[in-house]
């Protein structure tokens, strides 16, 4: 597969997974039934799994190593924080304000992972101020 195939990929199951996200988020947070449901558990997953699947593909062609490259390893870190944010704010345990709290933080997260991606600078949204 050739680069342009696997950046469209990419670029594909970020749209996919942050639209799910943001769906499952809100509808969490409304108490509605659909974000319980086997399918709006379990397509997530593959996504996601897609997702990474091309990120490692495209560090691979590109020849990029995390630990050499600060804009990759600050969207590891990014990405590490969305998804533990993610959790928090899907957890039906969790207080509704805290699971807002955690939603709109990782939103925030995935809006500086995508600057970064754009950029190319572990500052991300903060190199365009």
């Amino acid at each position: 597969m050739d680069y342009a195939t696997i950046k469209l990929v990419h670029q594909s199951a970020v749209t996919l997974s942050i639209v799910g996200f943001f769906a499952r988020g809100l509808a969490s947070l409304a108490n509605m039934a659909w974000v319980r449901s086997r399918a709006a558990r379990t397509l997530p997953h593959v996504v996601d799994t897609v997702l990474l699947g091309s990120a490692i593909a495209l560090a691979w062609v590109l020849q990029l190593n995390p630990l050499s490259t600060p804009w990759l390893a600050a969207k590891i870190a990014g990405l590490l924080a969305y998804i533990g944010l993610g959790v928090l704010a899907l957890r039906p345990q969790r207080p509704p304000a805290q699971r807002a709290l955690a939603w709109i933080a990782a939103l925030l997260c995935f809006a500086q992972i995508v600057a970064v991606a754009i950029t190319k600078q572990a500052s991300g949204v903060f190199s365009l101020l």
